[in-house]
């Protein structure tokens, strides 16, 4: 199997599957997280004019603040994904999970170890970013160009795009441009535009948490579908029946340590007690 490491960009082989946790599914691997780091850096600074105008003094010298502290995000994360599964992150605020997962979509490249992924990892957020002076209808089509859908496969698949996202239930709002729409609005038109396709990798940060729960029904159902068509899900979340309703797998991770990795039932007990 040739994989993408995303600390390289280039391919490489799939490392030997003997030091690596199993996981709890029996496809093929399509995700290794080999003892992954990832620091990044903080930069202070004080409040007031005075810090804005000493900030642009160093911006012009090309110094750095003297406030800049590196923060330890992911600290020797191990796992191993597989196809046909649904894995969950979960913790504290600031423990690491979106870290992780921008790592494994190889927007961030570890400080050290590495991530190899087998196929294309596609990050579906609901900060994902569309053109906010384009319509919904016009960024349905740019955003499913991007995915790589041909423009007959945008076109076929565009009323069912828009019926999945439900934003025109109360008026035409996609032919308006997107800045009019609300935050909850913008999140389910993404997550409609990502889900319009089968992935190799499907990474969702969050997008369940919009919308009503007729439309968390739709998104749930949508990635059981995804999981049964081979690919493997992993999905951030701080709601905890979204993890159970969509997630056999789960990663729990505090302070960017992973604490376990097991059954999503035997994993979110642990973790509520713990809270």
């Amino acid at each position: 199997m040739a994989d993408t490491d995303t600390r390289t960009g280039h391919l490489a082989p799939a490392p030997a599957a003997g030091p690596y946790p199993a996981g709890g599914g029996s496809g093929a691997p399509t995700v290794i997280a080999d003892d992954v780091h990832i620091v990044y850096k903080v930069h202070g600074a004080g409040s007031g004019r005075g810090s804005a105008v000493s900030a642009l003094s160093r911006l012009a010298r090309r110094t750095a603040a003297a406030g800049t502290r590196e923060v330890h995000a992911v600290r020797g994360v191990t796992f191993v994904a597989r196809k046909g599964e649904a894995i969950g992150l979960i913790g504290s605020n600031g423990s690491g999970k979106s870290t992780l997962l921008r790592a494994v979509a190889g927007l961030l490249p570890p400080a050290s170890g590495r991530v190899y992924t087998h196929g294309q990892p596609s990050l579906l957020g609901v900060n994902a970013a569309l053109m906010n002076d384009l319509t919904g209808e016009k960024n349905v089509v740019l955003g499913g160009l991007a995915m790589g859908l041909s423009r007959e496969e945008v076109r076929e698949r565009y009323q069912d795009i828009v019926d999945f996202s439900g934003i025109d239930e109360k008026g035409d709002f996609i032919s308006l441009p997107m800045r009019t729409y609300s935050s909850g609005m913008a999140a389910r038109l993404r997550f409609s535009i990502g889900a319009a396709r089968n992935h190799d990798v499907l990474l969702i940060d969050e997008a369940l948490a919009t919308g009503d729960r007729a439309f968390q029904r739709r998104s749930e159902e949508r990635i059981r579908e995804l999981r049964e068509e081979a690919g493997t899900v992993f999905l951030v979340s701080h709601n905890n029946n979204s993890i159970r309703d969509t997630c056999d797998r789960v990663l729990w991770l505090e302070k960017g340590e992973l604490l376990m990795d097991g059954p999503t039932e035997e994993v979110l007990a642990a973790y509520e007690d713990f809270r």
